[in-house]
């Protein structure tokens, strides 16, 4: 745990930071005055500390955290928790509307107010999402009342 502090407390001036990054100091400069890497600044200098740096590299790193096809259309359609926009390509939509109905429970009967509730969450076309659920038989629907297809379980 020591350790750990010990490398919180460590910090670069900007020419390390260049160094290390083997990029001109100029270039660092200009990307902690513009917040592009966090610093503090004291006096004239500029110091950035190990945490700070690692967060920059970890920002910009190019290896590719989504790990399918899917996921990626999920996370390009989804913006902090809400449906951007409903995908108008037909295999696109059927991946958002799985992923939608995996947030409901299987076995429950939902009433259609319910089910209005839970796709607000998400967008406000309430409509058109619920008759895609049935539509892609990714729900059933029975008087008035739904229930996640149980092939979807």
């Amino acid at each position: 745990m020591k350790d750990t502090m010990i490398e919180d407390l460590k910090f670069y001036t900007a020419a390390e930071v260049a160094d290390i990054l083997k990029m001109n100091p100029q270039v660092i400069t200009r990307k902690l005055q513009g917040g592009e890497i966090e610093g503090y600044k004291i006096g004239k200098d500029w110091r950035v500390s190990h945490t700070q740096l690692l967060r920059f590299l970890e920002k910009h790193s190019n290896v590719n955290t989504i790990k399918s096809p899917q996921e990626k259309v999920i996370k390009s359609f989804f913006e902090n928790g809400k449906l951007k926009s409903i995908p108008t390509t037909r295999s696109k939509r059927e991946l958002v509307l799985r992923y939608l109905v995996t947030q409901l429970e299987p076995n429950r009967v939902y009433t259609e107010k319910e089910i209005n509730h839970f796709i607000t969450r998400f967008h406000p076309d309430v409509c058109t999402i619920r008759r895609e659920f049935i539509i892609n038989k990714l729900m059933v629907r029975n008087a008035g009342k739904y229930k996640v297809a149980s092939w979807n379980q």
